[in-house]
């Protein structure tokens, strides 16, 4: 596998975009085309700090006014939502990093796969709602898939420090907890969103720390594991672990277990999957042991924390129940986030549409997406309708 020269990077704006593109000045790599979704200021500072040829905003009213701003550039501005699976397709880039909120990272990978690209997936509902798909492409294509998620890219490297990968009994995935960790079903009916958007330890965007603060984000991973690892629900096991410190681990046959440690931060993970197989230095600072002094773990709390239990649950069914419950979870958090409905209210709306919807095995995109339909029209319902809570 060759190392990254060049990116097209989905998302540039957002928590990882920025991060990438810190990395990309870092090692010397061109950002050959940016995509977002409506954020005009910040798309022109980059255009401006990285000259990229291509730009996408796909929301039209943001890429006009973002096309008036950098029209003294030699940026080509494109808009809409097919524009990202045209620049996926038509970006002179060697590699994608898909680091688009939800659903909406799927159409754009798929076309990056279909160009021959290298994935550097930061986007793990793609994964979620169309592992089987996607893998399939990626095959066909001869496209290589590196995971950017921490707790991926170390099971990634543990798997990869040693040459007994066959001999692999359980993954390891590690979740801090959040900002809820050790509460009680009482103390999270009132949680605030600013409350859950209080992560102790990462910075990321709104969506990903709310599923942290539900352990759906755990619960997410773990299905993304599944497809990445090639490995059954039963061979995942999670753990918290409060300082985030080790951000995964696995357990080989003969019970010895290798662990990747570092510091909580993004772009580590983002620079070993756009440099592999080879290391470089980095951005990043080393862990120092002395200086954490000690390291937690416990076992997830299921029964004020139901989310990743579905997860699990759902990771053995069709796939479609993926679509369902992540469609379901995306409307619910944007609503916890309005103040539509309580913090509790997410998790249970997410099991009420996998109970509800058929479950089958999606055999093309448009069947996940025809799903994922189904289940945001499903979610929107019933948040309107009366329950226990």
């Amino acid at each position: 596998m060759k190392e990254t020269q060049s990116l097209a990077i989905f998302g540039s704006t957002g928590s990882i975009g920025r991060q990438t593109l810190a990395v990309c000045r870092h090692l010397g790599l061109r950002a050959e085309t940016l995509c977002a979704r409506r954020n005009v200021g910040l798309m022109e500072e980059q255009i401006r700090a990285f000259s990229p040829s291509l730009a996408v905003l796909s929301e039209p009213e943001a890429a006009k006014d973002l096309r008036l701003r950098v029209a003294d550039t030699a940026t080509r501005v494109l808009s809409g939502a097919e524009a990202l699976e045209e620049a996926a397709e038509r970006s002179a880039a060697d590699t994608a990093v898909t680091a688009m909120e939800g659903i909406s990272g799927l159409r754009p990978t798929m076309a990056a796969i279909r160009s021959g690209k290298k994935i550097a997936l930061a986007n793990k509902e793609t994964l979620v709602c169309a592992g089987r798909l996607v893998y399939a492409a990626a095959a066909a294509h001869g496209v290589d898939i590196l995971p950017v998620d921490s707790e991926h890219a170390a099971i990634h490297q543990c798997l990869h420090s040693r040459g007994d990968a066959d001999c692999v009994r359980k993954l390891i995935l590690t979740a801090s907890g959040g900002p809820f960790f050790g509460k009680s079903a009482e103390e999270l009916a009132n949680v605030t969103a600013a409350d859950a958007l209080r992560h102790p330890n990462w910075s990321m965007g709104q969506k990903i720390t709310i599923d942290s603060a539900t352990m759906m984000n755990k619960g997410l991973e773990l299905i993304e594991a599944m497809h990445l690892f090639r490995v059954r629900p039963e061979h995942i096991e999670v753990v918290v672990h409060r300082e985030s410190i080790i951000h995964s681990l696995v357990e080989f046959c003969d019970g010895s277990t290798v662990a990747q440690l570092g510091v909580p931060d993004m772009q580590l993970p983002i620079q070993y999957a756009l440099t592999w197989p080879v290391r470089r230095e980095s951005l990043t600072p080393p862990v120092r042991l002395a200086q954490v002094g000690a390291l937690h773990f416990a076992e997830p709390d299921d029964a004020n924390f139901p989310a990743l239990s579905l997860a699990r649950r759902v990771a053995a069914m069709p796939s479609s129940a993926a679509v369902t419950m992540n469609g379901a979870n995306e409307v619910a958090v944007a609503a916890f986030l309005a103040g539509r409905i309580p913090f509790m209210r997410i998790p249970a709306l997410c099991a009420a549409a996998v109970e509800a919807l058929p479950a089958f095995e999606c055999q093309n995109i448009g069947e996940v997406l025809t799903a994922d339909a189904a289940a945001r029209e499903f979610a929107r319902g019933y948040m309107n309708c009366d329950f226990e809570r």
